[in-house]
């Protein structure tokens, strides 16, 4: 992983300090909440419905067992003993004192980590496939690019105060873990038929008010050109996005409304009057970063593992957390192990500060000292003998943290909702609950499948509900909590927008909504189809009519 080298250090404990006295006029009463507010923002806090919030970033999810340890440390000192995993590969605390969060954010620059850009009309944390250097079918480790967009953008005097927030997301897979169809920018790097390496470019994606699946508009990009073009990319929207209307202010908004072959061309003209050496990276640079993502030393192992499959039939409880929460390596004899943050009747997302001492020590001992955030809000130990599962099972049961059910119908996204957000309409975390407690039978939600449900309490979406296969969004109605049900999304690489299903549903009435749609999956799905396959062959109606069925 990357590691700072004297610019970033010194770069990170200056905008600690700059802050700092910042906070004091925000304290002494020399600066007002609105004067002070664009000045936390570019730091990462948020003033929330109770508190402030402090987003602290994680770049491209990946995380060292001492980083983990001082993120549990600084929960215990500074906030209530947990901390929240974000969507965006983010962590948040949700209720540290103002006066704290200079010296919360002094403790974590100790290891090399920042609440830069997390928020604000800038580009935020870049997001990758939480599989990187991993994974089996990639074609290379995707961090890479993701760091060199981190070092040209941060502080990029051109892009600090662009329309609207900006968001990026790099894959390497043909199975897209990184829903980068759904981002401002999303970036697949794949081999065209001449075996070159480069990036399909698709820009305009995003979900909130106005939901857009990102359009390609460069097929293939030679890699080594890469920031020469996000920076013609990045000029075009800085000129011509929407400043006078924050709800069209996104790139979505101007690709759509000039349309993507038309975008794309203003693009290649803006990239064509470039000097692109000026900005893009020269060999020894790319190379200088690459090896910061050199791979591990992995042993020479058998594929198999006679412990792995001896621990299995004796303990089927293991033996269903293998099938469920690992991961097909790229290496002989090694596993992914994803840990679930979502136990039955738990939030989404939560951990605490001893769960994460507890995962900080497994992955020193057991996955080359390294974990990773998923865009889902669960946990990765992306290296893990297969002959060490068994141990590594056993000590996240000992935390509570050994739920096998990743990619199942209790492994739901969920933003913070009305219990923390000012912006939301409605409780989401509840609804999650109840959902998770419904099917909390393990060997149910096995049998059902894989099932994505996400949950926003507003239309800004940061449950991502536009992309589940059941999305559940709060509408406020009345002054009451309703939820409207959307059906058929999906953040993969066969991306789509959730239909509407019908009229809201109050809050009573949402766990049994779940029930039928999933009930009716059940009774017309054939083989081996998932939730989102059998709705696609049967179409929207089909489905509708289940839910809105008289009981």
């Amino acid at each position: 992983m990357y590691r700072y080298d004297e610019f970033d250090a010194t770069m990170v404990a200056e905008r600690v300090e700059q802050f700092r006295g910042q906070v004091a006029r925000r304290l002494s009463g020399d600066l007002t909440e609105d004067q002070f507010k664009p000045l936390r923002l570019m730091n990462g806090l948020y003033l929330q419905l109770h508190a402030y919030m402090l987003r602290v970033a994680i770049p491209y999810g990946t995380l060292s067992s001492k980083q983990m340890r001082a993120l549990a440390e600084a929960s215990r000192k500074y906030d209530k003993g947990y901390a929240h995993f974000t969507t965006r590969q983010n962590l948040q605390y949700n209720w540290p004192a103002l006066v704290d969060v200079p010296d919360l954010l002094d403790d974590l620059a100790k290891v090399e980590m920042h609440a830069i850009q997390t928020s604000g009309n800038c580009i935020r944390n870049v997001t990758s496939d939480q599989y990187a250097g991993a994974a089996q079918g990639e074609v290379e480790d995707p961090r890479i690019w993701c760091e060199v967009i981190r070092q040209w953008s941060t502080f990029h005097p051109e892009f600090s105060y662009l329309p609207r927030k900006f968001k990026i997301a790099v894959t390497a897979c043909d199975h897209d873990r990184a829903a980068v169809k759904v981002h401002d920018i999303g970036l697949r790097l794949y081999k065209n038929d001449a075996g070159e390496t480069g990036f399909e470019v698709m820009v305009g994606g995003g979900l909130g008010r106005t939901p857009y699946i990102g359009q390609t508009i460069r097929k293939f990009l030679p890699k080594d050109h890469l920031l020469s073009y996000l920076e013609a990319i990045l000029r075009v929207y800085n000129l011509q996005g929407r400043r006078d209307n924050m709800y069209k202010a996104r790139i979505k908004i101007l690709l759509n409304a000039k349309g993507a072959d038309d975008f794309a061309s203003l693009v290649e003209k803006e990239w064509a009057a470039m000097d692109a050496k000026d900005v893009d990276l020269p060999a020894d640079e790319i190379a200088r970063i690459r090896d910061y993502f050199a791979a591990p030393e992995f042993e020479p192992l058998p594929e198999t593992s006679a412990g792995l499959d001896s621990n299995s039939t004796k303990n089927k409880a293991f033996g269903r957390w293998v099938r469920t929460n690992t991961h097909g390596h790229r290496a002989p004899g090694y596993a992914i192990v994803n840990i679930s943050l979502k136990p039955i009747g738990g939030i989404p997302g939560d951990a605490s500060d001893a769960q994460m001492d507890a995962v900080a020590d497994i992955a020193e001992q057991h996955s080359f000292d390294e974990i990773r955030v998923t865009h889902e809000q669960n946990l990765v130990l992306p290296h893990v003998k297969k002959d060490d599962l068994y141990a590594v099972y056993l000590a996240l049961e000992a935390a509570e943290l050994a739920t096998a059910n990743i990619g199942l119908v209790s492994d739901i996204i969920a933003c913070p909702g009305l219990d923390y957000c000012s912006l939301a309409n409605t409780r989401s975390i509840p609804i999650a609950q109840r959902i998770s407690e419904r099917f909390a039978d393990l060997g149910v939600q096995e049998d059902i499948g894989e099932l994505k449900i996400k949950i926003s309490g507003c239309i800004n979406a940061c449950g991502h509900h536009h992309v589940g296969h059941i999305g559940i969004l709060g509408v406020d109605k009345k002054g009451e909590e309703f939820y409207q049900i959307t059906l058929g999304g999906s953040g993969a690489e066969d991306a789509s927008i959730g239909e509407i299903a019908g009229r809201g549903l109050s809050s009573g009435e949402v766990v049994d909504a779940v029930e039928k749609l999933v009930g009716y999956y059940r009774e017309n799905r054939q083989d081996t189809e998932r939730f989102l396959d059998t709705y696609r062959r049967l179409g929207a109606e089909k489905f509708k009519e289940a839910l809105y069925a008289a009981a």
